[in-house]
């Protein structure tokens, strides 16, 4: 289960290194490579409540070996594309299949496992999570750097095909099926109005900063505001998402925590991976492990996570987004003083540091007190604010990097550094929403 996560998020992260050979190669323009990078991330945010929701219907094994298929497939696609629109195409269809796959490992774990087994599978999951996220990059550059078989960039994405088909056949082997108890109807309809609503509300934050945010943009939200609350008054026996989840403290609370943590999250990975190429002139595979003191500080936090929160419950979260909001705020004095490069890795384990705190516990905390019958469609919300989150945190930090980007590459970075510690410390006053004895479980 925890090899299609890492494939999912790996994907996500790898393919910014490969856009340069990948535009050369397939004489792209730059819309169709921004489309890359999009269209998978619009289908995959767009798709995971309808794709967890589909696990509790039809059984969380059939659908997670369904979508890993579907994404091992469309990964073949990818590597061999003729040209730019095959490889968007294929794209989306990668991103279609993660939101199939993805809910479904946090659901089985939820109903497979209880107690200090529970907690160990979650911090399993992000930790699994984390090291795809912090390792995309140098992974990304070291195949492009080896060009395997001469396969170039295309390497990054054949790679998902012997480890997609090896997790497929253990997953009939290993994986328990489990589904809703009782009598559950798919609800056909508001799948249609959560996912309309969540294209219209992801494509703005994909698009809106490269287009100046058009008058479409603010239309889109408008739409999809409308389409949210169309959902919230229409009736259903068996609603793809229960709103009476978001009466439970622990799981709302949790969410906003989430989403906050993620904004964070993905535009860090944004603007350093911007700051060490464009500011301090380093290649995609030096840039790549510069990343490496971050997955080692994230690697070491999250061993000890499960353990820490048994004892201490929702403030670890807390100290996670201070260590964070801490190594953010060394980093920018360090980079103001323009160190040497080498310098900042001890500021980097911090910053891991905080990572591995935080986000393990972030999710068992929205897991917590979900009914079995609605795991499938909590752990798609879970995920889908996971996407939104980055989407929202990368076109915030966007406009405050490229808008200051007159200044030179390391002025914009210090401004997006300051964004960050902001929300990084918002992290730890909403964890205070949390009940305290949810923390723990």
């Amino acid at each position: 289960m925890l090899t299609g996560v890492f494939i999912t998020i790996l994907d996500f992260f790898i393919v910014n290194v490969a856009i340069p050979t990948t535009q050369r190669d397939l004489h792209a323009g730059s819309a169709a490579i921004e489309w890359v990078v999009a269209g998978y991330g619009l289908a995959y945010g767009s798709g995971l409540v309808l794709g967890g929701r589909l696990g509790d219907v039809f059984g969380r094994r059939r659908m997670f070996a369904l979508g890993l298929a579907l994404f091992t497939l469309a990964s073949i696609a990818c590597g061999l594309a003729p040209d730019a629109a095959t490889l968007v195409t294929a794209r989306v269809a990668q991103g279609a299949a993660a939101a199939v796959l993805s809910p479904q490992v946090l659901a089985v774990i939820r109903t497979a496992y209880s107690g200090p087994a529970q907690a160990k599978a979650i911090n399993a999951y992000a930790l699994t999570m984390g090291m795809a996220a912090v390792f995309g990059q140098l992974i990304g550059g070291v195949l492009i750097q080896a060009d395997l078989f001469g396969l170039g960039w295309r390497a990054c994405f054949l790679i998902n095909v012997p480890i997609g088909a090896a997790a497929l056949f253990m997953t009939w082997r290993a994986v328990p099926e489990s589904r809703a108890a009782g009598a559950v109807r798919l609800d056909l309809g508001g799948a249609a109005l959560v996912t309309l609503a969540l294209v219209a509300t992801l494509l703005p934050l994909i698009e809106g900063r490269e287009q100046g945010w058009p008058l479409w943009t603010w239309l889109s939200f408008a739409f999809a505001a409308a389409l949210f609350l169309a959902y919230g008054r229409r009736g259903h026996e068996s609603p793809l998402l229960d709103l009476a989840l978001f009466r439970e403290r622990a799981f709302t609370a949790g969410l906003l925590t989430n989403l906050a943590f993620t904004m964070g999250m993905a535009a860090y990975f944004l603007i350093f991976a911007l700051y060490t190429q464009q500011g301090r002139g380093l290649d995609a595979l030096q840039a790549g492990l510069i990343f490496t003191p971050i997955g080692a500080g994230y690697l070491a936090a999250s061993l000890l996570a499960s353990r820490l929160v048994a004892r201490f419950g929702r403030q670890v979260i807390a100290v996670g987004g201070l260590t964070r909001a801490f190594g953010l705020a060394v980093l920018l004095v360090a980079v103001t003083w323009d160190v040497p490069i080498g310098w900042l890795v001890p500021v980097l384990v911090v910053d891991g540091i905080g990572m591995g705190l935080a986000l393990a516990p972030i999710m068992g905390t929205v897991l917590a007190r979900v009914a079995p019958h609605h795991t499938g469609a909590a752990a798609g919300a879970l995920t889908t604010t996971q996407q939104v989150g980055g989407a929202l945190g990368v076109a915030i930090v966007g406009i405050v990097f490229y808008g200051n980007l007159s200044g030179g590459v390391a002025d914009a970075f210090r401004h997006g550094l300051i964004y960050l510690i902001v929300i990084t410390l918002a992290i730890a006053g909403l964890v205070q929403l949390l009940p305290r004895t949810t923390a723990k479980a």
